[in-house]
C-alpha cells in the first residue's frame, strides 16, 4: 500500500513538473536557406522564427505540438516528449519542398503593348494562407504579451505557473507593462499625426513638446478621450491640455 502511494506521488510529481512550460533551444537544418522559418507551438499558440543559422528559442510543455513551415520546405510537426523537456534542446531536419505542375493554364494574353497590357493584368496580393502554407494567422503579440501568455497558461493536474505568477505579482506587473506599452503606442500615433497641426502657429517651443505630450498621457481620461476618437476630438483634448500645461509651467516658473 505504501509503495502504491509512493508511486502515485511520484507520477503526480512528474506530471506536474513536465506540464510546466520551459524554454527550448532548437536548430533547424536543411539543404537550403534556414532563416525566417516559422516555428509555431500550436498547443500554446506562441511562435517565433529561426535566425540566419537556423537557431530558435520557444516555450513548450509536454505533448505540445511544434510546427515548422516555410515556402521552401515541407511542413513538419514535432510532439514535445520527455527527452526534449529534459535536454531543453531539439534538432529538426527539414526537406526541400518541390512543386510539380501537372497542367499550366494561360489566362489573359499579353500583346506586348505596355499601355494595353497594364489594363488587362489584375493585381492581387498573395498571402501564406492562400498558398496553403501553415502560418500564424492571429494578431502578432508583443514581447510583453507573449510573456503574459506564458505566465498565465499551464497544464497538468495543478497548473503551478499561473498560481505562482499570480502570488508573486508577476502577472499583474506584466499586465501593467502591456497597458503602458499600448498607451505609448497611442501617444506616438497621436503625436505623429497631430503635432504639426497643433503647433502650426508655434505656440510651444520644440524642446518642451515631448514633455507636453507625456503630460497629456498622464491624464486619467487620456485613453477615453483619444482612443478610437476622431482627430477633431483629439485636437480638442490636446488644446485643453496645452492651456493647462502652460498654466502649470507659469506657476512653476514663478
Amino acid at each position: 500500500m505504501k509503495y502504491f502511494i509512493f508511486l502515485s506521488f511520484c507520477c503526480l510529481y512528474l506530471q506536474t513538473a513536465f506540464s510546466q512550460a520551459v524554454e527550448i533551444t532548437g536548430k533547424v537544418t536543411a539543404s537550403s536557406d534556414v532563416e525566417n522559418i516559422h516555428v509555431i507551438n500550436k498547443t500554446a499558440q506562441v511562435f517565433t522564427t529561426t535566425n540566419a543559422f537556423g537557431g530558435f528559442k520557444i516555450t513548450a510543455s509536454l505533448n505540445d505540438t511544434l510546427q515548422f513551415s516555410s515556402i521552401q520546405h515541407q511542413l513538419k510537426e514535432v510532439v514535445v516528449d520527455v527527452s526534449i523537456l529534459i535536454q531543453k534542446e531539439i534538432d529538426v531536419q527539414l526537406e526541400e519542398l518541390i512543386y510539380a505542375l501537372d497542367e499550366v493554364v494561360v489566362g489573359r494574353i499579353l500583346t506586348g503593348d505596355l499601355l494595353k497590357d497594364v489594363g488587362n493584368v489584375e493585381g492581387q496580393s498573395i498571402t501564406a494562407k492562400q498558398l496553403g502554407i501553415p502560418s500564424y494567422q492571429g494578431k502578432l503579440k508583443t514581447q510583453s504579451e507573449r510573456k503574459l501568455n506564458e505566465a498565465t497558461t499551464g497544464g497538468g493536474f495543478i497548473p503551478l505557473f499561473p498560481i505562482i505568477n499570480a502570488i508573486t505579482g508577476r502577472t499583474k506587473k506584466l499586465k501593467n507593462q502591456i497597458k503602458l506599452e499600448q498607451q505609448d503606442d497611442l501617444l506616438y500615433d497621436i503625436r505623429k499625426r497631430l503635432e504639426p497641426i497643433l503647433f502650426s502657429d508655434a505656440t510651444l517651443t520644440e524642446n518642451l513638446r515631448t514633455e507636453f505630450f507625456y503630460f497629456c498621457s498622464e491624464d486619467p481620461s487620456f485613453e477615453n478621450r483619444c482612443k478610437g476618437k476622431s482627430d477633431l476630438e483629439i485636437l480638442e483634448f490636446l488644446k485643453d491640455k496645452l492651456v493647462q500645461y502652460k498654466l502649470n509651467s507659469k506657476i512653476e516658473t514663478n
